[in-house]
């Protein structure tokens, strides 16, 4: 500076008005102009800079008197005129008619909001740069004097562009990292403040380092675990001295409002604290190391208790840490052990879109896991979410997780509770597509009549799923058979083919006449060509193995399937996929709903060897398998005297391995025949208490009687 200045003038223009864009606030422009003075008074050096201040006005609500508080705003804030005065009432009666919460659009996912200055901590003065080590000092003084100099070192800090020239004072943060060690407990507002200063560097991912170096990080972690068990007391005491009041009293007292009025203040400022602790932290989960750190140190725990408080902006921050965290295994297992379920039940419905919409994206990632969707039905979550079928910002989110609940058999039939399928208001808002919007009448028939136009792959699966519940639903779906059935194409994608083909499978409906749908659609050709090991995927077979049986109760149909020899290509894929025990059973179902048709049963006994195959799947490991097995050769024994005679032997083989490898040893070594003596007599040895004599008395116990029935010596299984 030249010898001859000698003064400083300091000059504030005020600039345009406007309103906050997110919250209930004022913006006033402004422009200071500092100019150095020679000492003749002419103009030497000068230096504009623009700047704003934010004016909160949270007391705004529908019966508000505007124009009182728009007087009393010009009054306190020196940079608003009064002549602004009209200006100002219009701005404020925009902002109380202004709806609260932004709406999220389609596809966008929500963050929290930036953190802006705390109530409370705006100082009157303005920091400068260059007087940095000033403030520093003050933070080797009381705690007002620490509280007055950190938050001017804030004001700065919140400036992007001073954060380089911060970084490299290496005494201000250092001081400022000692001071938060050594004071956080002290003063809440104190440790707030210094926590956003390093907040104002974890913005930004190159100043990680300087976070991590005076472990804020860990502090931060300390504070909140502190914050939370100091609510717990808060809470029981004022649990206490409420009971007590009232025992007394009856009445709530006016001490006991005092106490209200102290506990919610001193709640606000907690939350204050704990939200910039959290965002600072979720700022340095960005690096997966420092992520691992947290968990192991239950982050997950930490969060899932702040999910109980009412502040919203809080909860929005929690729930966004949550869903970030929740994509790693270890995570998700963590929210499985607390009750992260119950807390986030209580958030949906809000009234607040940003915390709405992250809580059910927070849900879908959750969904992946049975246990949690079973947590979710036992809440009460599955009503809820339907209907949030009707919110156009919340739907598709909303019916992914419905349709991952809907896997789960034991949850399926509590989708006909609901407005899932049949409300038809929640149907019309639910079909907006492409700016189009289609108003029905009825709820199925707008569901299916989107998932063949758009072949909308997740939505048939929504419906797949319900259609496998028998409850009253299932008949609804009789006028889509031919609609679906029209879909079984091979030139279609599988994946599409797949969803349709498992909803025909699903119906298993005694008045649907099968025979015309196969013949109508052609469907015999590609369901024996997909038989083949290879066609298709093996989903894809299986479904089409599935939709056999279930075509199959139809005599007609099952005649015309056998005459296309579509058995032969059964016992080949059984050949084929011996070891997948989903295909076993399936086939053997197919099996099994043959032989109670006549024409179908001569087939599969006289021209094939699917008997042969049943006897050696008896004895299964998958008790399943078993189990049908053991059906499909009662009735095959029944009606077949040869089989019967053959069954009747594998299962005495069965049931006396032990002895018959005795007896055969000593024949091979005796080379003498030998007879069975009286133990035929015992009955106990050819059936099990679930063998081939049904309960029903079906079979009559003459079939039983013939001798060389008995004797299973001449008719047993090479």
């Amino acid at each position: 500076m030249q010898d001859d200045a000698r003064y400083l003038k300091r000059k504030v223009t005020a600039g345009s008005l406007d309103v906050h864009p997110t919250e209930k606030a004022l913006v006033v422009h402004y422009e200071v102009e500092a100019s150095i003075l020679g000492e003749s008074g002419g103009h030497m050096v000068g230096e504009r800079k623009e700047g704003q201040k934010i004016v909160r006005v949270k007391s705004l609500s529908p019966s508000t008197d505007v124009a009182a508080l728009a007087k009393k705003v010009v009054e306190e804030c020196k940079l608003i005129p009064p002549s602004r005065l009209p200006q100002v009432e219009q701005l404020l009666y925009y902002l109380q008619n202004r709806k609260s919460s932004p709406v999220v659009g389609k596809g966008e996912s929500s963050k929290p909001r930036e953190l802006t200055p705390f109530e409370g901590f705006e100082l009157n003065e303005e920091a400068s740069i260059t007087r940095v080590d000033e403030y520093v000092e003050l933070l080797y003084e009381g705690i007002p004097e620490k509280i007055r100099g950190s938050a001017l070192i804030l004001q700065l800090a919140r400036n992007p562009d001073n954060l380089e020239e911060l970084l490299h004072n290496e005494a201000a943060l250092g001081a400022l990292a000692r001071v938060l060690r050594e004071d956080w407990k002290q003063s809440v507002e104190l440790a707030t403040i210094i926590i956003y200063i390093f907040f104002c560097f974890s913005s930004f991912s190159q100043f990680h380092g300087v976070v991590s170096h005076y472990k804020i990080g860990a502090l931060c972690m300390s504070v909140v675990e502190h914050e939370l068990k100091r609510y717990d007391v808060w809470r029981e005491e004022l649990h206490k001295k409420n009971k007590a009041y009232i025992l007394l009293y009856a009445v709530i007292s006016p001490s006991l409002y005092f106490t209200l009025k102290k506990y919610q203040g001193l709640l606000a400022k907690q939350e204050q604290l704990l939200r910039v602790s959290l965002y600072l932290l979720l700022n340095l989960a960005e690096d997966t190391r420092t992520e691992l750190k947290m968990r192991n140190k239950n982050i997950v725990a930490l969060l899932v208790r702040v999910l109980e408080r009412d502040d919203e902006e809080l909860l929005v921050l929690v729930v966004s840490f949550l869903k970030k965290l929740s994509i790693f295994l270890e995570n998700k297992n963590d929210m499985a052990e607390v009750d992260t379920i119950e807390r986030l039940a209580c958030l949906v419905p809000c009234d607040h879109e940003d915390l709405l919409n992250l809580t059910l994206r927070l849900l879908l990632n959750l969904s992946f896991d049975s246990g949690l969707r079973a947590k979710m039905v036992e809440v009460g979550l599955l009503p809820k979410l339907c209907a949030l079928l009707g919110d156009e910002n919340n739907r598709l989110v909303a019916m992914r997780v419905l349709y991952h609940i809907s896997i789960d058999d034991r949850y399926k039939g509590m989708f006909v509770y609901t407005d899932c399928i049949t409300c038809v208001n929640v149907v019309d808002l639910f079909l907006f597509s492409d700016g189009l919007c289609l108003f029905v009448g009825n709820g199925l028939k707008m569901l299916m009549k989107r998932a063949l136009k758009m072949k909308d792959c997740l939505l048939m699966k929504m419906i797949r799923n319900i259609s496998q519940h028998d409850g009253p639903t299932k008949p609804l779906f009789i006028d889509y058979v031919g609609d679906l059935a029209a879909e079984i194409r091979a030139e279609e994608e599988e994946e599409w083919v797949l969803e349709c083909l498992g909803m025909l499978a699903n119906l298993t409906i005694p008045d649907l006449d099968w025979e015309l749908v196969l013949k109508e659609y052609n469907l015999v050709p590609y369901l024996k060509d997909r038989l083949k090991p290879g066609s298709a995927e093996d989903d894809l077979i299986l479904e089409v193995v599935i939709m056999i049986g279930t075509v199959s109760m139809d005599d007609a149909c099952a005649a015309m399937l056998a005459k296309s020899g579509i058995i032969p290509a059964l016992i080949e894929l059984l050949n084929a996929q011996q070891e997948d025990d989903e295909f076993v059973c399936q086939i053997i179902y197919v099996f099994y709903q043959m032989v109670f048709h006549q024409a179908t049963r001569d087939v599969i006994i006289k021209d094939t060897q699917a008997p042969a195959y049943l006897i050696d799947l008896m004895h299964d490991k998958n008790a399943e398998i078993r189990k049908v097995c053991d059906n499909t050769l009662d009735i095959i024994a029944e009606y077949d005297e040869e089989w019967g005679r053959k069954i009747q032997s594998e299962k005495f083989r069965f049931h006396n391995n032990q002895w018959l490898e005795m007896v055969e040893s000593r024949q091979a070594d005796e080379s003498e025949p030998y007879l069975y003596d009286n133990d035929n007599d015992r009955a106990d040895l050819f059936y099990s208490a679930d063998g081939i004599t049904p309960a029903d008395g079906s079979i009559s116990p003459d079939f039983f009687c013939d001798p060389q029935a008995q004797n299973g010596d001449s008719h047993l299984m090479g």
